[in-house]
């Protein structure tokens, strides 16, 4: 049984809004553009829908449940989410201290390595995230239509993937806007005396991001 479109516009409506409140990746983007570029912004946003699919196919696999069932498992990727967020903030505040270069300084010999950087920056702030697999784990039996069949039913697995696929696109469209809009204002943001004010703020946050994700309970 296919899903209805009520069900993916119901499931689009709850994301949308969970993809728009507060969160690291927002917080992430809007470091990495007036630093990095536009591009670098955008590699961010592959990291994060890569991600995306990771947790959707843990979840689909079922490994997720056996992950939020094990105290020890959850506790373990957890901390070590907590502990890159944190490490993130640190470094954000250690550059803020020092001083960072801006846009124009940055050689293009290492362009490719930062958005390599980037994409990274993005997966591991998703795929370290506990939150994304409970997310999907506590959706799909309320979205995937009964009549889809079991876990590991073909119907199930394709219903699942394309709530992953909603879930994506919105990311894509959400943070492509907040992309462009800080691209626009980087021109007035390329300030060092702004960029370290930035750095600062986001390191903060980062790091609070980290400290709330370690005391997170399921």
């Amino acid at each position: 049984m296919a899903m209805e479109w009520s069900q993916i516009l119901t499931f689009a409506l709850v994301t949308s809004l969970l993809v728009m409140s507060p969160g690291p990746n927002g917080v992430l983007i809007a470091k990495t553009v007036p630093t990095s570029g536009r591009a670098a912004g955008f590699a961010n946003i592959a990291g994060f829908v890569s991600a995306f699919y990771v947790h959707g196919t843990l979840s689909i696999l079922g490994i997720s449940v056996i992950l939020v069932q094990s105290a020890q498992l959850f506790f373990a990727v957890k901390m070590l989410g907590a502990a890159y967020l944190c490490w993130v903030g640190f470094k954000a505040l250690r550059d803020a201290w020092r001083g960072v270069k801006t846009v124009g300084e940055t050689s293009p010999a290492r362009r490719k390595r930062t958005l390599i950087k980037a994409y990274g920056e993005g997966f591991l702030t998703n795929v370290l995230n506990p939150k994304v697999s409970i997310f999907y784990l506590a959706a799909f039996p309320q979205f995937i239509p009964v009549g889809a069949g079991g876990a590991g039913s073909s119907g199930a697995v394709g219903a699942a993937f394309m709530l992953v696929c909603v879930h994506a696109l919105i990311n894509a469209v959400w943070f492509t806007t907040m992309v462009l809009l800080l691209a626009r204002l980087t021109g007035a943001v390329r300030n060092g005396r702004f960029q370290r004010w930035l750095k600062a703020v986001t390191g903060s946050v980062f790091i609070a991001f980290g400290i709330k994700l370690a005391t997170f309970r399921p």
